[in-house]
């Protein structure tokens, strides 16, 4: 005896559902809702990161009406649909450049939460918002723009290289190259005990 159809069938892995779903929702908007569920708490935690809670709900809000109105020309054949969501939340960073700018620098003033932690939550901490360390938020504000997205997306979003090219539109290589060269930087003004950067 063998299974029903829709039991034997494999199950697909969640990107695909998603994409799907962003495929699906041309036809039925409805359906977006399940993609703006499923990865409002991860676009929200990235644009946080960045910009400090004040400002996301707003930016984040920004990024999924972009994505709406953008569901048309999604192509699953160029990505994921998190790394899309992440490159419209980026863009939408961007139009708030100065105001991470200035959020670094003000976190920069600020005395340094200690707590105790291994190394991945100390980073982790040290990059969200409201507990950034001062020496790791003024090196992130003295990073180019460029360089500051691909570190960023990579703590914040916990993209792989791939990925993150996917978002910006470069090649592999020079994600590596931006990242190599920020980690310089970053590691150059970190205090020691940071090297894991």
């Amino acid at each position: 005896m063998t299974a029903p159809p829709d039991i034997a069938e494999p199950q697909g892995t969640r990107d695909e559902d998603d994409a799907a779903l962003v495929v699906a929702s041309v036809d039925d908007a409805e359906r977006f809702t399940a993609v703006y569920d499923r990865h409002f708490p991860a676009v929200y935690r990235y644009v946080a990161g960045r910009l400090g809670p004040q400002v996301a709900d707003d930016v984040v809000a920004e990024t999924f009406l972009a994505a709406f109105r953008r569901r048309a020309s999604f192509d699953p054949a160029k990505g994921g649909v998190g790394p899309w969501l992440y490159g419209i939340a980026t863009a939408e960073v961007a139009q708030h450049r100065r105001a991470e700018t200035r959020r670094y620098q003000a976190l920069a003033r600020v005395v340094p939460d200690t707590g105790p932690g291994g190394h991945e939550d100390r980073v982790a901490s040290s990059v969200s918002a409201g507990r950034m360390q001062p020496q790791l938020a003024r090196a992130l504000a003295g990073l180019s723009r460029k360089d500051r997205d691909v570190v960023l997306l990579k703590a914040l979003a916990q993209l792989t290289h791939e990925e993150i090219g996917a978002v910006l539109g470069i090649p592999y290589g020079t994600v590596g190259s931006r990242l190599n060269r920020a980690r310089k930087k970053l590691r150059a003004c970190l205090p020691a005990g940071t090297e894991g950067i």
